[in-house]
């Protein structure tokens, strides 16, 4: 190396894709750009200061005089993010260098790192900086012209620098080297990729049938919205079964994931984990479109009896965060990780996913979809069809497969459901504005299974709170509500679910496992369906039955709920297998460390275990949370078949002290 970058300012790390700017009482920042998408960004800025650098002063470049450039840096670096036509391409790169990239407040193509965001990490919270930080920041991207005749300048000569004061650097180069050895090595991996394709007009790869499939909830709405969802499937099927012969590009090995350093042993079927859809919208009120797309995909597979596929509530603790597929891979137990992004802006709509196998590193599928918003429903029809050509693979569908909830008509509709969805388990607020959204969303679609269950849900919250004007006719109008949903979807597995839990503290037992038992059946990877089902079996004396199914939710789920542990507990308690109860409460906790429920299960369970001492903290735990617990009122909550169950619960919760 020439020079030593610790004498530059700036610095454009291609080997880590990370950017530092350090002016001492200016800005110090460093910068992650940690996605394919992300570091192709990274990577323009490169561009940008490399033409700088050639002419010798700070000015703008044009940037249709290095689109083939621009090209090659989309489909290696880039990872084929978006389109590489050329007005698609350009339009992008303004968008982006217009709005996304100066925004450091919430960085949506970056890590800040050093710096934590506002409250919490996650989408939508924002990095603390003052005034002068992030004036500072948005000024170094100047842009002219128009989506289609772009010249832009990274303007570090606002912020006091100058061409000398930063540097480009990869492996041991720097500057023009560094940037030439950069190209040439993506040239090269554009040729071994271009290489291990096969020729993709014909393809001999062997048809997949699936069994017919039941009628199933759904969420977008539109006329083709069914064949959108088996698209999902296909495209799945489709890829696993190209996993065999042939992918086409490659983690780096250190990336690959190891069977040894699994979790839990991969099942015998092909495994998979979607993660979150990125938001690439630069607008966090966009977090339910793309959270939406990402929930409907895993719905569709779930449905699927050959596929293991990782609940929801799993893969979405991933949000937000920079994680790589062997993380994903190793901490699920999966082979296979779908991710994607989303893109809305003004009326237009991006979508792109890729499916990699995380034992092999290959990327056995990857495709991005660019239309007019108005035109959503029937570029469903078109992706379908798209990727039915492109993957060769046909699919049996038994009718029941073409039913969807008729009621979610429109996007607005939608969207409300999906909104009171992500406020419902938040806390009582937020379980009113769920109910706000849903009774919103039956009035724009008053035949919609989903909102009617959303509102059902919402009751069933004020039976546990003690928000309604009481608890039995919160149970009461929660069940009307589920029942409602099924009227209109008798598919719908979710609704068999809630409405099986309802029917158990009801005390309707034979009722209650009819519709749990109705719910696995209909969604044989739905976590919330087996752990609703155990409950139901526990509740009702037979608790032996229900452990394999708390076990097969907590599979599909491992990094689930606090609620799905908590119940656990109850049964491996009434089982006599205590010290499993207790490691199944202290996982209840460590997921929610204020959740009473879980509080008092340790408390009864240290008690009937003789560890007074322990019971009696507990015990301390509960009235810290709740200082006018009731005991008599909590077992008027327990729904036990058993009486004698409840009364055991009763004495070891008052002999550790509780009233």
């Amino acid at each position: 190396m020439a020079e030593s970058t610790k004498l530059h300012p700036i610095t454009i790390d291609l080997n880590q894709f990370k950017l530092h700017i350090e002016f001492k009482n200016r800005i110090e920042l460093t910068l992650h750009f940690n996605s394919p998408s992300r570091r192709f960004y990274l990577s323009v800025i490169a561009l940008i200061v490399n033409e700088m650098k050639k002419l010798g002063k700070m000015t703008s470049i044009p940037l249709e005089g290095h689109y083939d450039l621009l090209s090659l840096l989309n489909e290696t670096i880039g990872e084929s993010a978006g389109s590489s036509d050329k007005e698609t391409l350009l339009s992008r790169i303004y968008s982006k260098w217009q709005h996304a990239l100066p925004n450091l407040e919430e960085a949506p193509l970056f890590i800040v790192l050093g710096r934590k965001k506002g409250y919490e990490e996650g989408i939508a919270k924002s990095y603390h900086f003052t005034e002068t930080e992030k004036d500072s920041w948005a000024n170094l991207f100047e842009y002219k012209g128009s989506h289609g005749n772009v010249r832009l300048k990274f303007a570090i000569d606002k912020i006091g620098a100058s061409l000398n004061d930063i540097v480009i650097l990869y492996e041991d180069s720097l500057n023009a080297d560094a940037w030439e050895r950069f190209i040439s090595s993506l040239k090269e991996k554009g040729v071994e990729k271009q290489e291990a394709e096969p020729d993709k007009r014909v393809s001999e790869e062997p048809e997949v049938a699936a069994p017919p499939l039941e009628r199933r909830r759904t969420l977008l709405s539109g006329r083709y919205r069914w064949v959108a969802l088996m698209a999902a499937i296909v495209v799945v099927l489709g890829a696993i079964t190209l996993a065999i012969k042939k992918g086409y590009l490659k983690l780096h090995p250190d990336d690959v994931a190891s069977t040894e350093k699994m979790a839990f042993p991969l099942p015998d079927v092909p495994s998979i984990a979607v993660l979150p859809f990125e938001n690439m919208s630069g607008d966090p009120k966009q977090e339910f479109f793309s959270d939406g797309i990402t929930e409907d995909i895993i719905s569709a597979l779930s449905k699927v009896p050959m596929l293991f596929v990782i609940a929801r509530n799993s893969t979405f603790t991933y949000k937000g965060k920079p994680v790589k597929v062997k993380q994903v891979s190793e901490e699920l137990g999966v082979r296979y990780v779908l991710e994607g992004s989303v893109q809305r802006s003004a009326n237009r709509v991006r979508i792109t996913a890729q499916l990699i196998d995380a034992l092999t590193g290959h990327h056995l599928w990857a495709e991005h979809y660019d239309r007019d918003l108005k035109d959503i429903f029937a570029l469903q029809d078109e992706v379908t069809i798209n990727i039915l050509m492109a993957m060769q693979v046909k699919i049996t569908l038994g009718e029941q497969a073409l039913y969807r909830d008729k009621g979610i008509r429109n996007l607005n509709c939608y969207l409300k459901v999906l909104e009171g969805r992500n406020y419902i388990d938040r806390d009582i607020d937020g379980k009113n504005l769920a109910r706000r959204m849903a009774e919103e969303a039956l009035v724009m679609c008053p035949k919609s299974s989903s909102a009617y269950l959303l509102l059902a849900d919402t009751h069933h919250m004020d039976y546990w709170y003690g928000s309604g004007k009481s608890p039995r006719e919160s149970l009461e109008k929660a069940i009307e509500l589920a029942q409602k949903a099924i009227a209109l979807d008798d598919a719908y597995a979710q609704a068999h679910g809630l409405l099986g839990f309802l029917y158990s503290i009801k005390r309707e037992y034979e009722k209650a496992l009819a519709e749990g038992e109705r719910a696995v059946t209909l969604d044989p990877n739905g976590a919330d369906g087996y752990v609703r089902y155990a409950s139901s079996l526990t509740w009702a004396g037979r608790p032996e039955e229900a452990i394999p199914l708390f076990q097969k939710a907590i599979r599909l789920s491992p990094l689930g709920p606090a609620w799905y542990f908590q119940v656990f507990g109850v049964t491996l308690r009434l089982t006599g297998r205590f010290e499993e109860a207790v490691s199944a409460y202290k996982k209840a906790l460590q997921r929610a460390p204020n959740y009473i429920m879980a509080h008092i299960g340790l408390t009864a369970t240290y008690s009937m275990m003789g560890r007074e001492e322990e019971a009696r903290a507990e015990a301390a735990e509960v009235l810290r949370i709740d200082p006018k617990f009731s005991l008599d009122y909590f077992a008027k909550t327990l729904p036990n078949k058993d009486q004698s169950v409840t009364d055991s619960i009763v004495d070891a919760c008052r002999k550790a002290g509780l009233k």
